[in-house]
């Protein structure tokens, strides 16, 4: 905000630099100035109308001085006007260039976006008698797209559900996803344990690693969690890769970290830990909400650089739908850090219904 007062602020300390100094020192280079920062903050014709308000300023100024009909003073406010006008023409291609440079940043921004939701599609809102909500919010000084993904399909075995997210950004980070994602959905279905669905993750990231560069592949790496909910059963089993931990929210508003007994390497790095590892097993009773999320949210920071606690700020809440707990747990966010996070988010919620009343 204060730097849109920014040119009528040079303006008016050029009128008072003229006023109070020698007749031989102007306010031109002031002057001139003003329609220059209002270029990338202006529109086109606000631009140009700081340049004509510099431009009645310095006439005024020799109005003021007696001295607008002398021939040297004259010849002087001639070469001013020439200059703040010469100025304020380069302020308004400026301006274009500043225009257009935004114009096709936001273009690249919403096909970026496009495609995020292409390759991640939101899930059904009901899954084998589960509410489920999911969204994804982008960071708001980043100009790529991120890794983030998330993924919940009814199985064989139960309701699965992924949440993941990819090292980097950017169009290598998409086709990650997009691998990772297709690679959960086939085996979901047809994998008997959660342990022989990250192996099958793990295959088909190895596979997609091994047409890059040995630099690039080295990096491509992906932490995630693995949800199962068994049908008929009060349970969820979860198998952590490097993940933050899920939240459970109960119906009276205690909320529970699901953190594994120990956390596992993330996907593409097995070959540094090829023991196999069992899921862990929750309580999941009637009533109760599911929260993935990634670090988006977990590392969100206000003013002071305090991160975003989830379980703190959600402790003694409850909320009716998965839909109004991502709703407000993403106003809370912005509200906490300020509207200024540098990191996606993604957040999947997976509410089980308790029994209906009986009248």
């Amino acid at each position: 905000m204060l730097s849109r007062l920014l040119p009528l602020l040079l303006i008016a300390l050029g009128a008072v630099f003229q006023l109070f100094t020698p007749t031989q020192l102007t306010g031109t280079p002031l002057f001139v100035a003003a329609p220059l920062m209002a270029a990338p903050l202006f529109t086109r014709w606000q631009t140009v109308g700081f340049g004509c308000l510099a431009l009645a300023a310095a006439v005024l100024l020799h109005l003021v001085a007696g001295s607008v009909w002398e021939s040297v003073a004259t010849q002087h406010l001639a070469t001013e006007l020439a200059t703040i006008a010469f100025a304020t023409a380069i302020a308004v291609l400026l301006n274009t260039v500043v225009d257009r440079g935004r114009e096709q940043l936001a273009s690249a921004r919403e096909v970026a976006e496009a495609a995020q939701r292409a390759v991640v599609p939101t899930p059904a809102d009901r899954i084998a008698g589960l509410r489920v909500a999911a969204r994804y919010e982008a960071a708001q000084r980043d100009a790529l797209i991120g890794g983030d993904l998330y993924g919940a399909q009814d199985t064989p075995y139960g309701v699965r559900m992924l949440m993941g997210d990819v090292r980097g950004k950017g169009i290598t980070a998409i086709e990650t996803v997009a691998v990772v994602l297709g690679a959960f959905r086939e085996a979901a279905d047809q994998q008997e344990t959660l342990a022989d669905v990250a192996r099958r993750l793990e295959h088909a990231l190895a596979r997609e690693s091994a047409g890059r560069t040995a630099a690039d592949a080295g990096e491509a790496f992906v932490t995630c969690v693995l949800v199962e909910i068994p049908p008929g059963r009060q349970t969820v089993r979860t198998l952590n890769r490097g993940h933050p931990p899920p939240l459970l929210l109960d119906g009276g508003g205690r909320v529970t970290a699901l953190t594994p007994r120990a956390f596992q390497l993330p996907l593409g790095l097995s070959d540094l830990d090829p023991a196999p590892h069992e899921p862990d097993s929750w309580p999941f009773p009637a009533d109760a909400t599911l929260l993935l999320y990634t670090d988006g949210l977990s590392e969100a920071r206000d003013a002071a650089g305090t991160f975003y606690d989830p379980v703190d700020r959600l402790r003694g809440r409850t909320f009716p739908t998965p839909t109004r707990l991502l709703n407000t747990l993403a106003d809370d966010v912005r509200h906490f850090s300020g509207d200024l996070t540098d990191d996606d988010m993604a957040l999947l919620a997976a509410h089980k219904p308790g029994p209906r009343p009986v009248h």
